[in-house]
């Protein structure tokens, strides 16, 4: 083998894991290069809501994420992830400081939302009634003097805070010295024949093929797999299932780990919900409902915004809680369901079905993307969706569902159920929060085919306590690092903004690891 070029530690993948991971091997003294396959930097993470999930106490926190992960990760793997987040406040504060960013918790938000008059305030805990929930909180980076995200990173489009905490990263990693190259494709692992250690990574750059040597060791921090077709159909059981974001997130790494035989974790487990598929066939993305507030299983009554649809498998009947306690980690998994006396999977696509009052409430949904030339904004009164054919529109239900495909007895028979619960003040039917339910009784009508759509997937390579990926046997690859969430830890019930703190946590272990080795 024929190096080109050769640095102490590798990492693949610009995202929060990558940058971390980075910056952290480069302020330990070693010679660091960051190789990202897009064009543009931040992954999938600068598409997110930018709250890095932190929490008080650690003891707390590993009982939480223990019985999130039912059974599925180890306690010493979990221990790391619950004992990195109780420091991660501090870590960002002082990453901030780099630009002078704004940091603020979401105790201190809702303390300035409560004295504001702001009824929607963030929760403060985990998503779920678990030991530990109340040990939780985000941090969020909400302010940069001078920064303007849509000049900055023109191509990042997904929630506000998600390019700042980024630009956070971005701007670490280029003061430690991290030589970063963008548009550079990772394609294998080098090793060495006798001893299976990692020396080194090919990799496509300008078109050619370049053998880089790694003195110490490489870290794989490339994502998930939500834009490869080939994996989702063959480990998740919902089909088809569209990415929100990300369609360079091809599985790379899970495949480099995979070539040294490492040992696979959580392959079904997905973050994500139900969108719309854009009527133009070369948009490459699905496109998420809109981002409700999440709410806390027994505090369903605290509820306060409207949720303006409802939906309907395709026989025409309702099958679910359209607005589960965190629906976008969890409201992709109903449609899932496969009917073997019909041989078909009737609720993906369901069908999304609102009134002209739901319509004028809010945009319907939010696309995301971090793709240069890419950027679709949904409309604010969604009447351009309508335009551009998203949306149907109809004035009666039966109309409405003669567009959609759905029986138009059973859909207007369903809509005036829903009707009559809303009247009654509880969904007998699904649990929904009563302030959420909204009538669905103004014409014209409005609704469109909603499939599973994904944010990112959880599985990918094991990895131990010290983010080494681990093979079949139980053994580390040696010199060979996991950051993010390739291979996250979370292997039954996600928690909000868990990802990004993983990335931190996993990152700093990772990107030292890596270069303490000699």
């Amino acid at each position: 083998m024929k190096f080109t070029e050769t640095y102490d530690v590798v990492v693949a993948g610009f995202g929060h894991g990558g940058g971390i991971a980075a910056l952290n091997a480069a302020q330990a003294g070693a010679k660091t290069l960051l190789i990202e396959k897009s064009t543009v930097p931040g992954g999938l993470s600068i598409c997110s809501y930018g709250a890095v999930r932190s929490a008080h106490d650690p003891e707390q926190a590993f009982a939480y994420l223990k019985a999130t992960n039912g059974g599925r990760t180890p306690d010493d793997v979990i221990r790391v992830l619950a004992e990195g987040m109780c420091g991660l406040e501090a870590y960002v504060r002082e990453l901030a400081t780099i630009c002078d960013a704004r940091v603020i918790t979401s105790v201190e938000e809702n303390e300035e939302r409560a004295k504001a008059g702001d009824p929607y305030r963030r929760q403060i805990r985990g998503n779920y009634p678990l030991p530990g929930t109340d040990t939780f909180y985000h941090t969020s980076v909400v302010d940069i003097p001078g920064f303007k995200a849509r000049e900055a990173y023109p191509w990042a489009n997904g929630a506000p805070n998600g390019p700042k905490l980024f630009k956070v990263v971005h701007d670490n990693v280029l003061k430690a010295g991290v030589e970063v190259r963008l548009g550079v494709a990772a394609q294998r692992l080098i090793t060495d024949p006798a001893s299976r250690e990692v020396i080194g990574i090919t990799v496509i750059q300008d078109g050619e093929t370049r053998h880089i040597r790694a003195r110490r060791g490489v870290v794989l921090a490339t994502g998930g797999f939500e834009g490869n077709a080939e994996m989702k159909a063959q480990f998740l059981e919902a089909y088809p299932v569209f990415n929100a974001a990300a369609r360079s997130n091809t599985g790379d790494g899970i495949r480099m780990a995979q070539d040294l035989g490492a040992a696979l974790w959580h392959m079904w487990h997905v973050h994500g919900a139900y969108g719309f598929r854009h009527s133009d066939p070369a948009y490459p993305y699905g496109i998420r409902v809109k981002r409700f507030p999440d709410w806390f299983p027994g505090d369903h009554d605290q509820v306060k915004l409207k949720m303006a649809w409802v939906l309907l498998d395709q026989s025409g009947k309702r099958f679910m809680s359209e607005y589960q306690p965190y629906t976008q980690d969890t409201g992709v998994r109903p449609l899932s369901h496969f009917d073997p006396v019909t041989q078909r999977a009737p609720r993906n696509p369901a069908v999304l079905i609102c009134d002209d009052d739901g319509r004028r409430l809010y945009p319907l949904g939010k696309a995301a993307s971090n793709d240069e030339g890419l950027r679709y904004e949904w409309s604010d009164d969604n009447l351009k969706e309508v335009e551009n054919g998203i949306l149907k529109r109809a004035d009666s239900i039966e109309e409405l569902a003669k567009q959609l495909g759905i029986d138009p007895a059973a859909a207007a028979a369903s809509v005036a159920r829903w009707n009559a619960l809303c009247a009654k003040g509880h969904d007998d039917d699904f649990q929904r929060p009563a302030n959420s339910m909204l009538p669905i009784v103004k014409p014209p009508f409005y609704g469109a085919p909603v499939y599973a759509v994904i944010s990112n997937t959880q599985g990918g390579p094991v990895h131990d306590s010290q983010s080494r990926i681990i093979d079949a046997y139980g053994q580390p690859i040696p010199r060979l690092y996991a950051a993010g969430e390739l291979g996250s830890s979370f292997g039954h019930i996600y928690m909000s903004g868990g990802n990004i703190a993983e990335c931190f946590v996993t990152g700093r272990i990772a990107g030292r690891g890596a270069a303490a080795l000699g």
